[in-house]
């Protein structure tokens, strides 16, 4: 396993990170969950995301019990905050109030005292950005919180924060995650350049395009049976990349990961770590095969003879409209 600097901070993280936002509590049974995660420390993962919403609050559990008995400190440990975990108004968002009783509650699903890494899911339009950074800055001097960050917010709307917090002392963020892949790459021209004057790094999700880019999906047939894109709770966001002009083309990197020994995974992971403002690529697993697989992307070298031509094949279907990084109008 390779490590990268979370952003400009001290904090190393593994290039290749463990995910289980549609895994653990929901599509995967426990054992085979915990198997999956000691198959990720056995490669070498030392980053584990995760979120209070996933699987309803159950995937922080899931993986603190997975985690249990591994020495805290040789692990990052991430989570995040905004979306609804509960019945009422103020049980979403990003106010003093939710933020407060999340992070309780996030730990004691932990199992830990403190994360390492403590997530905005969403950039919440009903809270003064004031507000939820001084909330941050707080969990930070209170020990619970060691470094914070935000996902799926806009290049403006990073900009804010950072003003905010440099002109009132407040802890600056060091991190983004936002969707990425060879078929997403909507952060590319406003995003990252500021993500790199400021320094933060990237902690990417779905570097494989919920399982797209492993060219499972084949153009003009169904998909297979317990794949993703057949799961209630997971296809709706793969469904943007399931027409045959996506797969087809797709199809046509096998050649490419083929000369270069890899499959077709592991050349979807690599490609992203290619980018250096990217800290971690985070991968998902329903079996520890899986996990074994894509962490052989560690360490890849891809040359710009091989960037080329995975441009020249996906040409036109690669989404990079920087107005696709979106949070709700209001709180859901």
């Amino acid at each position: 396993m390779e490590f990268r600097h979370l952003g400009r901070s001290g904090l190393m993280v593994s290039e290749i990170s463990y995910g289980n936002w549609l895994t653990h509590g929901s599509q995967v049974e426990e054992d085979a969950a915990k198997q999956c995660v000691q198959a990720a420390l056995d490669e070498g993962i030392t980053t584990f995301d995760t979120a209070d919403v996933y699987a309803g609050t159950k995937a922080e559990e899931v993986l603190g019990r997975a985690l249990k008995g591994v020495r805290r400190e040789s692990l990052e440990i991430f989570t995040k905050v905004y979306w609804p975990t509960g019945p009422g108004k103020n049980d979403r968002g990003l106010s003093r109030k939710h933020i407060t009783e999340s992070i309780h509650g996030s730990l004691r699903r932990l199992q830990t005292d403190y994360v390492d890494l403590y997530q905005a899911h969403r950039f919440d339009s009903e809270t003064p950005l004031e507000e939820t950074l001084k909330t941050f800055d707080d969990l930070v001097r209170q020990g619970k919180v060691l470094y914070v960050g935000v996902s799926e917010w806009n290049a403006d709307q990073i900009a804010r924060a950072l003003k905010i917090a440099d002109e009132m002392g407040f802890d600056r963020l060091v991190s983004n995650q936002p969707q990425y892949s060879m078929l997403w790459r909507v952060i590319e021209s406003e995003i990252v350049p500021l993500c790199e004057q400021e320094g933060l790094g990237q902690i990417v999700w779905s570097p494989i395009g919920q399982g797209v880019l492993t060219g499972k999906y084949l153009p003009g047939q169904q998909p297979p049976e317990g794949s993703r894109a057949t799961d209630k709770s997971g296809s709706a966001m793969i469904s943007r990349f399931m027409n045959d002009d996506v797969l087809t083309r797709v199809q046509e990197l096998k050649p490419i990961a083929a000369d270069l020994g890899l499959s077709m995974a592991q050349l979807a992971v690599a490609w992203v770590l290619q980018n250096p403002n990217v800290s971690s690529a985070i991968i998902g697993a329903s079996r520890p095969e899986q996990v074994r697989d894509n962490v052989k992307a560690a360490g890849v070298k891809l040359e710009a003879d091989v960037l080329k031509r995975i441009d020249d094949v996906l040409g036109s279907v690669v989404e990079r409209d920087p107005a696709k990084t979106q949070s709700p109008a209001s709180r859901p």
